[in-house]
Order: C-alpha cells, then sequence, then structure tokens
C-alpha cells in the first residue's frame, strides 16, 4: 500500500481547471487573458480622428482655395482636382431626385446609423490592433467625414477626378478613400484562409 501525504486527505479532490475556449475578435465573453490585455481603444479612435482631420483639411483647401476656380489638372488624362456638390448618395446616386430634403435627410439617418454599428464593432474589438480594427477605424472616421459635409453643408464636397482611358470615375474625396479602403481590407481579412489552431 502506497503511503499517504499527510498533508492531503484521502477524501479531496483536486480542482478540475477551468476550460476557456479560445478568444475571438467579435466574441462577447472574451476569456480572462483577453480581458487583462491592454485597451487599445484610444489608438483606432485616434485613426478615426486623422482621417477625418485629413479629409476636413483637404475639403478647406478645395473650399476655400480652389473655390469656383474650375478643375485643376494633376496629370493629364488621369488625375484632376475638381470641386463637385454632391446632394446624393455614393457616385451621386441620387443626386438629381425631385425631393433634395428628403434624400439628405434619409443619407444622415443611414449615415448616423452607420457611425453608431461601426462605432460598436470597433468597442468590442478594441483589445486589439489588427487588419480589422484598422479597417473599421478606417470606416469609421471616413463615415463622420461626408456625415459632417451633410449636416453642415447639406452637400458632400468631392474634389478627386480619375479617367482611366475613356472611363470616368465618380468624384470622390479622402473620406470615400478611407471607406473604401477600409472595406476591402475587411473583405481580404473575411477570405483570407485562417491558421488551423
Amino acid at each position: 500500500m502506497p503511503p499517504q501525504n499527510p498533508d492531503q486527505s484521502p477524501t479531496s479532490d483536486p480542482k478540475p481547471a477551468r476550460y476557456e475556449y479560445p478568444a475571438t475578435e467579435f466574441d462577447s465573453k472574451p476569456t480572462r487573458a483577453l480581458t487583462a490585455s491592454p485597451n487599445r481603444f484610444g489608438i483606432l479612435l485616434t485613426i478615426s480622428a486623422a482621417v477625418i482631420l485629413l479629409d476636413r483639411f483637404t475639403k478647406h483647401i478645395i473650399i476655400h482655395r480652389l473655390g469656383a476656380a474650375g478643375p485643376h489638372t494633376i496629370i493629364p488624362g488621369f488625375l484632376r482636382i475638381t470641386n463637385v456638390r454632391n446632394t446624393g448618395a455614393a457616385f451621386s446616386m441620387f443626386a438629381e431626385s425631385a425631393s433634395p430634403a428628403t434624400v439628405r435627410h434619409a443619407l444622415i439617418l443611414f449615415s448616423v446609423f452607420a457611425v453608431v454599428v461601426v462605432l460598436a464593432m470597433l468597442w468590442r474589438i478594441r483589445q486589439t490592433i489588427n487588419v480589422s480594427s484598422v479597417a473599421l477605424a478606417l470606416i469609421l472616421g471616413g463615415a463622420f467625414g461626408n456625415l459632417y459635409d451633410r449636416i453642415h453643408y447639406h452637400y458632400v464636397v468631392d474634389f478627386i477626378e480619375v479617367h482611366i482611358a475613356r472611363y470616368h470615375w465618380p468624384d470622390f474625396n479622402v473620406a470615400d478613400s478611407c471607406i473604401v479602403i477600409g472595406a476591402c481590407l475587411l473583405l481580404i481579412e473575411i477570405f483570407r484562409p485562417q491558421p488551423q489552431n
């Protein structure tokens, strides 16, 4: 019969180790390791703020410097700087609507909803800096930049005009660019093969 440890009761059983499932980016019940990780929400908001400031700065220059002087060619046949007042949605959709006020109010409501949703998603993955969180920060900044235009000016200031051969890309701005970049990053992250672990 093997000797018993005097400090150990024969009836006491060791507590089983608590199972903790691997943490995911959008997991509403993070593990203790994830909760203990530093909060990087401030860094992500700084990225969004940088997008907003750059968007406001470039639009300010276009409004007060270019004005009604007409387009300014940067690369002949490819890139021009313009000053377009877009009262519609992306790619000037609904700009020729019979009721522009209704379109503007609907776009403002949609933009507010989009900002709240993206901000909530960014809050849920605030512990990590990765492709998804940076993409959401870019989208948040771009959405807020265009939302400011719709509320303050009643239109969005677009100024980047691109021509590729005979194709004319609709005029856009810095906020639009950041939204598209963020969306592309999210698509890349979705379709990127995930590690098998």
